[in-house]
């Protein structure tokens, strides 16, 4: 009998109380007989576990026995188990080791129900948009969670090469997921794990950097990458209205960088702003959600375009 697996089945028992053979051979990935010999061999070994018998019977352990395995005071306990991502997880190929620790997590917090999971969800992926992990995701995350360099063919904007990674983390944005890794050049960057065409762990192992945040990183790499879209500028006059809703109506780092350059307010209340936008057309949009809120000064051309639009929403409710 295998340590982790009886560790697994005491802990199974001591935080649902009862389970039938069959239910623990599911969580377990074993045939009933493996559970009947496993259960067996923890009586042995002087673990109170006997079998009820009955329609509502099962597997159990004696009343007020726990095991000591878990470290995990209630509170932290709780706390953990809002780390828990089943699906993310999954897709890393990390479903073994996350069950351990959701275990070990359950047998903390006794017999009341985890406060935190019934309180909390994370639902990752974006609105309108298909949740399919990338087929490579899994061999990725062995060669981060190894600290093992990374042997890709990645189709990148300007063609698909052959790169030598060193993996540093994975994120998941909006359903979408990221290697950031270190390249051959020896700068940290980021790659869309879909675009990987092959990924290898190889045996080497890479030397990472302890000081290195990842979430930090993310954070202003983020901005950074916002930033390079925001390609035009437009100088828009803004109501005191549009001054407070901007950050949510439009891109914040497109929001934070306009207000950074509005001067004072005019004899109205209003103030002047470069807004940034990723193109002509996007603006035109994006400045439409401001409605009488926003008048464009600059450029002519989206003036003109805006002119336009009020007129046609004028006529439709005139």
């Amino acid at each position: 009998m295998r340590a982790s697996r009886a560790i697994a089945l005491l802990l199974l028992l001591q935080s649902r109380r009862t389970m039938t053979a069959a239910e623990l051979a599911t969580e377990l990935e074993v045939s009933e007989r493996t559970v009947q010999r496993d259960v067996a061999t923890l009586a042995e070994a002087g673990v109170p576990v006997y079998a009820e018998r009955g329609r509502a019977g099962g597997y159990r352990l004696v009343d007020g026995y726990r095991t000591r395995l878990t470290g995990l005071e209630r509170a932290e306990a709780e706390v953990v188990h809002l780390a828990g991502l089943p699906g993310p997880l999954h897709d890393m190929g990390l479903a073994g080791p996350a069950l351990a620790a959701r275990l070990k997590v359950a047998a903390a917090l006794g017999d009341a129900p985890a406060a935190a999971v019934r309180r909390f969800h994370l639902d990752a992926p974006a609105w309108f948009r298909a949740a399919e992990p990338p087929p490579l995701l899994a061999e990725v995350s062995r060669a981060v969670w190894e600290d093992r360099v990374l042997h890709a063919r990645y189709a990148a904007r300007g063609g698909t090469r052959d790169r030598r990674l060193e993996p540093y983390g994975l994120v998941l944005k909006s359903g979408q997921w990221y290697l950031v890794a270190r390249g051959p050049s020896g700068r940290v960057g980021s790659y869309r794990v879909d675009r990987f065409e092959t990924a290898e762990v190889g045996d080497e192992r890479f030397e990472r950097d302890l000081d290195f945040d990842l979430a930090g990183y993310w954070d202003a790499a983020a901005v950074e990458f916002t930033r390079t879209m925001l390609r035009e500028r437009a100088v828009v006059r803004l109501s005191p209205l549009a001054v407070e809703r901007l950050a949510v109506l439009l891109e914040p780092t497109a929001a934070a960088d306009a207000l950074a350059t509005a001067g004072p307010p005019d004899a109205d209340g209003w103030v002047t702003v470069t807004l940034p936008v990723e193109s002509w057309e996007i603006g035109y949009f994006d400045l439409l959600r401001l409605g009488p809120e926003a008048e464009v000064l600059r450029p002519p051309a989206l003036r003109a375009r805006l002119a336009e639009a009020t007129r046609r929403a004028a006529g439709l409710y005139d």
